[in-house]
């Protein structure tokens, strides 16, 4: 019984080791010494292999229309001269072909609606699973320019009256003239609490708070008389951003706002 057990180990043993952790534990091993050792390896081979898994996902678990893609995770956060080898990222499924196309289509719905609703889609679900999309990947999934995924986005923003979470917005990058605007307008115009404003906007409290800061600060100097950039070398911001505040308040003044009550006014806190 035990020679039939011997045997039976070192016939079928060897078929436990031919798979893609043995091969990659092989290749540490003889390669890459300088890693350490048997507990250093698997403890790669272990994180290697699920990433993978993540990154690479089995075919038959994809819808037809879907894709995988590689986002910038929701929560990296983006510095000055960080490079995007630096940055965490993700792996997504993207719905690139909605399941009811083909019946829009048909019913006559125009190509530019469907590809708003598309690049909706895609900001939406990626932030869904822990990631966020630029508009230049945005552009690429759905074959147009990045200034054509901008006009897709103001479009889809107006109809629905909240911001898409996309990479400019979430990390604040990039000068997201848009998302300030609704940010503004629901804390000031419709007088929201910071809390629902954040949660509308896919924002952080933090981000509101800063918005709702800046803002006044601007609003006050300008008030005063100064142009853009003497209001930059008080309140320590660049003059691009202090313009785009200078926007929003001229957009109000415009709307005739009392710009009084908007400095005056305190967002509530939940």
């Amino acid at each position: 019984m035990n020679k039939k057990l011997d045997y039976n180990q070192a016939l079928y043993t060897p078929q436990q080791h031919k798979t893609y952790e043995a091969a990659l534990c092989a290749f540490f091993e003889h390669e890459c010494p300088q890693l350490g050792g048997t507990r250093t390896r698997s403890v790669l081979v272990q994180t290697l292999s699920e990433m993978r898994r993540a990154f690479f996902p089995e075919t038959s678990h994809l819808a037809p229309g879907q894709t995988p893609w590689t986002a910038v995770h929701k929560d990296a956060r983006g510095c000055w001269g960080k490079r995007i080898d630096q940055t965490e990222l993700t792996p997504v499924v993207l719905d690139l072909v909605a399941a009811d196309e083909a019946q829009q289509r048909a019913q006559g719905k125009k190509l530019r609606d469907i590809k708003i609703e598309a690049a909706g889609r895609l900001f939406e679900q990626a932030y869904a699973q822990d990631g966020v999309l630029t508009n230049a990947e945005v552009a690429l999934l759905l074959k147009v320019c990045p200034a054509t995924v901008t006009k897709y986005i103001h479009a889809w923003e107006d109809q629905y009256q909240r911001l898409l979470p996309r990479r400019g917005t979430i990390h604040d990058m990039g000068p997201t003239l848009t998302h300030k605007r609704i940010i503004i307008h629901k804390l000031f115009i419709e007088q929201k609490t910071v809390q629902q404003t954040a949660r509308e906007t896919n924002h952080s409290l933090e981000a509101i708070q800063r918005y709702i800061g800046d803002f006044r600060r601007v609003l006050l100097c300008w008030r005063s008389g100064m142009n853009t950039q003497q209001i930059a070398n008080v309140v320590r911001h660049t003059p691009r951003l202090v313009k785009e505040y200078e926007d929003i308040i001229n957009h109000y003044k415009g709307q005739n706002e009392a710009l009084d009550e908007l400095l005056e006014f305190h967002a509530a806190v939940e």
